[in-house]
């Protein structure tokens, strides 16, 4: 794969080399759109790949570069995604931590497999992944941006989703703490909360159960995927070159 040339003295929003996990649907996908409308770059990371995905991949064959891989072997993220898809050779400017699986059930009800391969996936993946850009940017000598994907859960109690929630919690600390360590590199790590959104992970809610939850919003309706994704890419680029360990919440106004 041959490496995207950087010019450290342009603002590198004019073209970014974006590794972004969980491409194949939902908001992942739609984040890797955007991007790859406004000229960038995406190195994208999902277990399997969709339909949708493909038809990216021959809209911009040049653009988007695709690898299977399971985050739920964060002991392998080293080999299969650092050293087999990407290297320091490219300069990675963006990461955004979107992958997730979500284990629904009450807590009475917990089993441990289940909890450590859903921690496996949401939390120690990204804390790897976010080890090996950082390295990535400090050997190309990139100010880069690590965006990571949260879930309105862990701030508003939903039943069923305690488990869920810690888990994107406790990736709500990390990236906050991340922003102090790396700040003085120019690295930024911010964490977006989005709302409800209509997604595969979603999709076995009844409607009453997906109306219970817009009515808990000041919109009364879903949180727009779009607009997710928007901010996604402005949180990229050198227009937020302000904003870091922050959350920002997309989420209709969830009360």
């Amino acid at each position: 794969m041959k490496a995207i040339t950087y010019d450290l003295k342009k603002k590198y929003n004019l073209h970014m080399n974006v590794l972004i996990t969980g491409v194949s649907r939902g908001v992942g996908l739609e984040i890797s759109r955007l991007f790859l409308e406004n000229g960038h770059t995406v190195y994208g990371i999902s277990r399997t790949e969709s339909e949708e995905l493909k038809i990216l991949e021959k809209q911009y064959p040049n653009n988007l570069f695709f690898k299977a891989f399971d985050l739920s072997n964060p002991e392998d993220i080293k080999q299969s995604v650092f050293k087999d898809f990407v290297s320091n050779h490219i300069p990675i400017h963006v990461l955004i931590n979107n992958a997730a699986v979500a284990y629904d059930d009450i807590v009475t009800n917990l089993h441990i497999d289940d909890l450590r391969k859903m921690f496996d996936v949401n939390l120690y993946s990204p804390m790897f992944l976010t080890k090996y850009v950082i390295r990535n940017m400090i050997y190309n000598r990139v100010s880069g941006s690590i965006i990571h994907i949260s879930s309105i859960s862990a701030h508003t109690g939903y039943k069923g989703l305690s488990m869920y929630a810690s888990s994107k919690g406790a990736l709500q600390s990390f990236s906050k703490n991340i922003s102090r360590e790396w700040g003085e590199r120019g690295i930024r790590s911010n964490i977006i909360v989005p709302g409800y959104m209509e997604t595969a992970m979603n999709a076995k809610l009844t409607q009453e159960h997906k109306n219970r939850i817009f009515k808990r919003t000041a919109l009364k309706k879903e949180t727009d995927m779009k607009s997710v994704a928007e901010t996604v890419l402005f949180l990229a680029g050198e227009k937020s070159n302000s904003i870091t360990g922050q959350e920002i919440f997309v989420d209709s106004g969830t009360l």
